[in-house]
């Protein structure tokens, strides 16, 4: 057999039940698609669910507003992409009449559409034959046959995708597809794959040279950024809180937030307070308090932020406030959606 027909056979005994497995529709598989990139599927299942519940067409979806999808999105990480898949749900009704593309070509004029994801949706909706690249099939390609391109260079990325061109399964495309991905994220995992039980282990390359471990290679990461941030959660006597909206370009972008103050290093009290009375010099401070005794560390891919939450009660109402019961209607990223957990339970 084959390589792609070992995949196969292998995909037909292994494959797990997954809500999107059973549909051709692009819209479903685009979803699913977009919420899995950087996703494991077990964090990304549920989000699904809920956004098919609440948009079960993509009519549904361009006709949200972006603060509802973002607030369905709230949890799952890397917002741009539920902003993107709210332009692109936009631009399929207005541009396509409500129905996806069918080419490749086509999709990737799809904002937020690349390389990987116009390949799945047309081979898996419309049977055509395009590679699927993605982190599990770097990793089969990669240990079977032995390549050592590291898979985030031009090079290896263009050395991939026309192995994988080559190798892959055009009669079965949609199975052969899903097969592979399923494959690498299944049966030659990241870490300690079972190699003895694999289908390919007579003839996989990095098995006989003993190089699983060491494949693929990836180049070094950008070094991470360290920045300190100080949320100000004002409470006053009247249960007024307040919130803001990030703009830019940043992380979080459209994203609420209580007023933050970023720092070069972690703040004292004091210096946190001759930063409100810059900052906020008509509100009356009754009591500054740190919510958190050491700062919560939360880690993104090239950042790490190391977060104080301040509690800060203040006399008489704040200017542009909203009840601080309000503040769960609101997407936040979810730094303070876990903060506002606890803060609920002290």
């Amino acid at each position: 057999m084959t390589f792609s027909e070992r995949i196969l056979v292998w995909y037909k005994v292994n494959k797990r039940t997954l809500p999107w497995r059973s549909t051709r529709d692009p819209y479903k598989i685009w979803l699913s698609e977009i919420m899995l990139q950087q996703t494991r599927v077990v964090q990304g299942t549920p989000y699904y669910l809920k956004f098919i519940h609440n948009y079960p067409k993509v009519h549904d979806l361009a006709s949200a507003s972006e603060e509802e999808v973002l607030k369905l999105w709230q949890g799952l990480g890397y917002y741009s992409r539920a902003r993107n898949l709210h332009a692109t749900a936009k631009m399929v009704v207005g541009e396509y009449g409500g129905k996806f593309p069918d080419t490749y070509k086509e999709l990737l004029l799809l904002k937020g559409v690349g390389d990987y994801t116009a390949s799945a949706i047309s081979s898996i909706c419309f049977d055509r034959p395009e590679a699927v690249v993605d982190g599990n099939v770097y990793r089969v390609l990669s240990r079977y046959f032995g390549v050592d391109l590291p898979i985030n260079s031009t090079e290896g990325v263009k050395y991939f995708k026309k192995l994988a061109k080559e190798v892959m399964n055009v009669q079965n495309i949609r199975d052969y597809n899903q097969g592979i991905m399923e494959f690498g994220a299944i049966q030659c995992s990241p870490k300690s794959p079972d190699c003895n039980i694999c289908p390919l282990n007579e003839s996989c390359v990095a098995l006989q040279t003993n190089k699983v471990a060491e494949l693929p290679v990836k180049l070094k990461k950008t070094k991470v950024r360290n920045r300190y941030f100080n949320y100000v959660v004002f409470i006053s006597e009247r249960g007024e809180t307040i919130l803001e909206q990030r703009k830019g370009k940043g992380i979080w972008q459209n994203l609420w937030q209580f007023p933050l103050v970023e720092s070069d290093s972690e703040l004292s009290k004091p210096a946190l307070e001759r930063e409100l009375s810059t900052l906020y010099c008509n509100t009356e401070v009754v009591s500054v308090d740190k919510f958190n005794t050491d700062a919560i560390v939360h880690k993104l891919s090239h950042q790490h932020l190391y977060t104080t939450f301040w509690i800060v009660h203040t006399k008489g109402g704040l200017k542009e406030s909203i009840s601080f019961e309000d503040v769960e209607n609101y997407p936040v990223p979810v730094l303070i959606a876990e903060f506002l957990d606890r803060f609920g339970k002290k």
